[in-house]
């Protein structure tokens, strides 16, 4: 059994994957920002026992080291670290250029970089560092984009910090593999998760399933299988991997 730090996790992959876990007898914490109500709905949803909820803004650093702290004390440990806390593409956070103000670029970036860069950075420091002291293997795994590699016109500051994250991810590999920390990173292209019910039932709908020759898009699941092997022992040659998982929708050269 390992112990596991999930991010993110009150829906959607974050969500998903800490049910993964659980099943194969993983002891999970379930981290959320904000909404505790839909993390304690993943926590029913855990087989198995000793889960626990943790909350905190980790855009902030005091936070993020408040989260740590709470699961260390809890657990003892902690095996594996899935970094999947992140603001997303949304109307709420459409900055492209030429249509929103100078002031409202400025704040979507800083928000973005914030949790979606900073935050892992901070977090992963923090669960290292511990593993390090302890003389622990472990494993890491970034839940980055489709979008690092394809650009991101109407959300360019989420493209440049998964891009960032992959970056990051690939440094940490190489940084920790002495200490028998893996790192690698995954590349999901468009998941119909909860937030994006509305936009698939929609007029967009079709044309978004039909970005991949599959006709349709991935799956929360599909996505957290793929976390759940890459943080298993077995996985640790792939560390400093970016696991693409977009239904090929997007190839890399």
């Amino acid at each position: 059994m390992a112990n596991a730090l999930v991010t993110g996790a009150s829906r959607g992959i974050g969500r998903a994957t800490a049910v993964e876990l659980s099943r194969r007898g993983d002891r999970v914490a379930v981290h959320y920002g904000s909404d505790a109500a839909a993390a304690d709905e993943t926590l029913g949803l855990l087989e198995g026992s000793g889960h626990i909820v943790v909350g905190g803004d980790l855009a902030d650093p005091g936070a993020a080291q408040r989260v740590v702290a709470e699961v260390l004390d809890a657990f003892g440990h902690v095996d594996l670290l899935v970094n999947n806390a992140a603001i997303a593409p949304s109307p709420a956070t459409e900055h492209a250029i030429g249509e929103v103000s100078y002031e409202r670029w400025t704040q979507v970036w800083e928000q973005m970089l914030d949790l979606d860069l900073r935050g892992p950075a901070n977090v992963t420091f923090l669960v290292a560092e511990a593993l390090i002291a302890q003389g622990r293997p472990g494993s890491i795994v970034n839940v980055g984009s489709r979008g690092a590699f394809r650009g991101e016109p109407e959300y360019p500051a989420y493209g440049a910090a998964k891009a960032g994250l992959h970056a990051f991810g690939q440094s940490m590999a190489v940084a920790l593999a002495p200490h028998g920390i893996a790192v690698t990173s995954v590349a999901p292209g468009f998941v119909g998760t909860e937030r994006q019910e509305s936009r698939l039932a929609g007029s967009e709908g079709d044309a978004v399933r039909a970005q991949s020759p599959f006709g349709r898009v991935g799956t929360p699941e599909e996505v957290a299988h793929a976390i759940a092997f890459l943080a298993s022992p077995d996985a640790q040659w792939a560390s400093g991997a970016v696991l693409d998982l977009n239904g090929a929708s997007h190839l890399r050269t």
